[in-house]
């Protein structure tokens, strides 16, 4: 379930910031986490209406984030896996860091940018303005292996191959 979706342009300008009314009963809000309580999702736009304004915004564009593919299956929502841009699985990324596994996004930005995210809560507006700031400063590396016919990306779980096509 997600509880709020935020988007930005290239430049970082805000596409859509909004809470999202919760589909099932939510136990815990984790506000200590998450910083959201019931009355931030209480009279916020159900999911289907925020879905489908994703769907509007990603369409025929290249998005950019990080662990793309959970944020696609959690939003019901698939893309053209050429027209991703995933820092999650960007081999470079965690060739320098020795990393077979995912590194999360908070240790690539302090490790890549300098520049410490998630110091209290999680925000998602905060995690997309990072994204596309880590991407616009690796963008130039990202673009050149895709324009030679490779792609610089691993792939991501297999389970979630419906979502990018």
């Amino acid at each position: 379930m997600v509880a709020r979706v935020s988007l930005v342009d290239y430049r970082g300008s805000v596409l859509m910031d909004t809470f999202v009314r919760p589909t099932h009963y939510v136990q815990s809000f984790r506000f200590s986490e998450t910083n959201i309580q019931l009355s931030d999702i209480t009279n916020a736009p159900p999911f289907d209406e925020i879905r489908n304004r994703v769907a509007s915004l990603i369409k025929s564009k290249i998005i950019v984030g990080h662990s793309l593919w959970l944020f696609l299956s959690i939003m019901g929502l698939s893309h053209s896996a050429l027209e991703t841009r995933d820092l999650a699985l960007f081999r470079p990324f965690r060739r320098k860091l020795y990393s077979s596994r995912i590194v999360d996004l908070p240790t690539l930005v302090h490790v890549y940018m300098g520049r410490n995210i998630r110091l209290g809560v999680e925000d998602s507006l905060e995690n997309a303005r990072a994204c596309i700031d880590l991407f616009r400063s690796c963008e130039a590396q990202f673009e050149h292996v895709i324009h030679a016919g490779s792609w610089p990306c691993d792939l991501p779980p297999a389970s979630y191959s419906q979502y990018l096509t």
